[in-house]
């Protein structure tokens, strides 16, 4: 059996890890904000993309520190967006849960949000998702562009 050293520095599990790391900060957060009353101020939304911006870096220095200091373009930009699309699809699910066990929060979504009649459980989760993933993307491309990377790959078929 694999201790928790070696699953958590494996190569291949650091998108998972961050991944779900990522979807449980965005939960916890989510949830504190419902406890707190201020689930439906669109502007704290901008947090989010803090979070995924942590978990990116975080996941891409642990990509860097397994690999001895390399850095592989395309390689860590599949790190990086693999990363945040499992944390938001993970987070996006949970929302989607929510919404559907509460109708309470989902019918004041509808009666006070700008395009809230059109909105269902799934819709609103599927936006959600849309949207975390889009910013995973952007998060990941202009991280790696300010970390800066060792190397890109050759392209496959190329030759002198």
């Amino acid at each position: 059996m694999k201790t928790w050293k070696e699953i958590t520095e494996s190569p291949r599990r650091i998108a998972e890890i961050y991944g779900t790391l990522m979807a449980i900060a965005l939960t916890v957060y989510f949830f504190v904000m419902y406890a707190v009353g201020l689930a439906h101020v669109l502007e704290l939304r901008l947090l989010n993309l803090v979070i995924l911006l942590v978990g990116v870096y975080c996941a891409l220095k642990q990509y860097r520190r397994t690999h001895h200091g390399e850095m592989n373009y395309f390689r860590a930009m599949a790190i990086g967006v693999g990363a945040s699309t499992i944390g938001v699809t993970t987070f996006a699910f949970i929302l989607f849960v929510f919404l559907r066990l509460n109708d309470n929060f989902m019918q004041h979504i509808v009666a006070n949000e700008p395009m809230g009649e059109y909105l269902n459980p799934y819709i609103a989760a599927a936006a959600i998702m849309i949207e975390g993933v889009t910013s995973g993307c952007f998060v990941t491309y202009v991280l790696l562009n300010w970390i800066g990377t060792t190397k890109v790959s050759d392209p496959v078929g190329y030759s002198d």
